[in-house]
């Protein structure tokens, strides 16, 4: 169990990490696809060096990738609209709460009454965070969440009946291919080389922490229940909370600030848990 918590601790600063440099890009869509396709490019690497993963791996891994290429397009229409610290806690901490349930209703997961406790005032403290934002802001960030339920609940399956800690990599290779799909669906192609070759060295460090961050949780989940690591990794909402006001100078620094340390407050009795 600790070995989980070091673990989803360490994904969740790295993902607030690549998060805000998204949020800070131009645009956001070609920047999170150029991440995902240069880390399903290091991925493809990675699997033939290592001797790859068992067939039923991939299954499951499309699926992911199939539902990634909704996450980066609600993601991305989810920071063009509203601040980085209203996005992100409502996408993130709801998210976590779909994982937990799936993860209790799909793969057998059990937790204590004092996790449920735990839970419940983490996602009290990123509702909180959150605060008072227009509909179709609160849409897109819950668009966000339900992908984050559906991927977290199908990867932990994928990790768990793989049994190896290469199943993250598979991920990766899925969701560039899914997500560049996607993009010629959508109109994107004529722009996607371009702003790949523009940004490639931001694509290769964001897609090195984005691998480095979801190997870390799904190798997590093969020690710990669904819920315990996705709501242990949603602390990276504080980081967020924190970013928001400190660095991006979005308002109500007070209420924000307050509902992070409720959020704290939640992870200690979900540890304890």
């Amino acid at each position: 169990m600790l070995a989980a918590t070091l673990l989803a601790i360490g994904a969740a600063i790295l993902h607030a990490g690549w998060n805000l440099a998204i949020k800070q890009s131009g645009d956001r869509w070609l920047a999170l696809w150029g991440q995902f396709f240069v880390a399903g490019a290091g991925c493809v690497v990675l699997l033939v060096a290592l001797g790859g993963v068992p067939a039923s791996a991939w299954v499951w891994a499309s699926l992911s990738g199939f539902t990634h290429a909704g996450y980066l397009w609600s993601l991305a229409r989810a920071y063009d609209l509203g601040d980085f610290s209203v996005s992100y806690p409502i996408a993130r901490g709801t998210g976590a709460v779909l994982a937990a349930i799936g993860g209790v209703m799909l793969l057998d997961d059990s937790l204590s009454a004092l996790n449920f406790v735990g839970i419940a005032v983490t996602v009290v403290g990123l509702w909180l965070l959150a605060g008072p934002a227009d509909n179709a802001h609160v849409r897109a960030a819950l668009a966000v969440a339900a992908t984050i339920g559906v991927y977290s609940v199908i990867d932990s399956h994928g990790s768990r009946d793989t049994g190896g800690n290469l199943y993250a990599l598979a991920t990766f290779v899925a969701s560039a291919f899914f997500t560049t799909v996607h993009g010629f669906v959508i109109g994107r192609g004529p722009a996607m080389l371009p702003a790949l070759r523009a940004q490639w060295r931001r694509s290769a460090l964001a897609g090195a922490a984005s691998v480095l961050t979801y190997w870390m949780v799904l190798v997590a989940v093969q020690r710990a229940s669904v819920g315990y690591v996705t709501a242990l990794r949603e602390s990276s909402v504080i980081i967020a909370a924190l970013v928001g006001v400190f660095v991006l100078k979005e308002p109500n620094a007070r209420r924000r600030v307050t509902a992070a340390c409720i959020a704290v407050g939640g992870l200690v009795i979900l540890v304890v848990g």
